[in-house]
């Protein structure tokens, strides 16, 4: 058998004509899968000197198509695309690879394990005929690799959470089913802090009248919102959060 080592992340054994690929990402798998299966994917993979993706297309589901679409650094048009043949969010996505630049089709598998820090991804390229092709793609995936981690390995923001109640009075005379969904507020949040993305919450008692509060990293404010929208609290009647951007958050 012929192996060949390309760097710490990339082997491309060349008899079998499989590269194998991983990296570690400091960001949960959710996050990772994220960016390989929505039109997110247009905003990492490519650099300038080289090529860039301007679209992509998949339609999440076992036999759904999927297609990128980009231009080459020197202007040319390029696509790949194929089919979705596995699929188990968010860890397992494995679809064919037809590029327009060559007759292969071969086989790429997304597999995502969380890790303490974060996620491993571990690519399986495979079915390659040519090794030439099957070395060049090990080189690729270190590159798509820095890629990916550059775009998700961003600093967290933290935000200030307000939950604000229906009434200044809420904590005194709050009802059966506002306690129940004070408990089901809570059970969430319990969840968001076990998740390591709500970092501290509980209730304030101000004179002038008490509310929620909580602190939350995001990676900006659509991911804020979209964390918040989940809170159960927010389809009762009378809730609101209001949020302030932290400086910064030692803890």
């Amino acid at each position: 058998m012929t192996t060949k080592r390309k760097l710490a992340t990339a082997i491309a054994d060349l008899d079998k004509g499989v590269v194998l690929a991983r990296v570690d990402i400091a960001v949960p798998p959710e996050r990772v899968f994220r960016a390989l299966t929505t039109d997110e994917f247009a905003q990492w993979w490519g650099a300038p000197e080289l090529y860039r993706t301007t679209k992509h297309s998949i339609d999440l589901r076992v036999g759904g198509a999927w297609k990128s679409e980009g231009i080459g650094a020197d202007g040319s048009p390029f696509h790949v695309g194929g089919e979705v043949l596995e699929l188990d969010p968010p860890r397992l996505l494995v679809q064919t690879w037809r590029p327009s630049w060559d007759s292969e089709t071969t086989t790429v598998a997304y597999a995502l394990d969380a890790t303490p820090t974060g996620t491993r991804v571990t690519v399986r390229h495979s079915g390659f005929v040519d090794p030439t092709v099957c070395d060049g793609h090990a080189e690729g995936w270190e590159r798509v690799f820095g890629w990916l981690g550059a775009h998700l390995e961003v600093p967290a923001r933290y935000f200030l959470c307000r939950l604000m109640p229906p009434r200044a009075t809420f904590m005194q005379d709050m009802t059966a089913d506002e306690r129940a969904i004070m408990g089901a507020h809570g059970r969430y949040w319990r969840a968001k802090l076990a998740d390591g993305v709500a970092i501290a919450f509980g209730p304030v008692v101000d004179p002038a009248g008490g509310y929620g509060l909580g602190i939350m990293k995001a990676d900006d404010e659509s991911a804020l919102a979209a964390h918040l929208a989940g809170d159960p609290a927010v389809a009762a009647p009378g809730f609101r959060y209001e949020t302030l951007p932290m400086a910064s958050a030692v803890y």
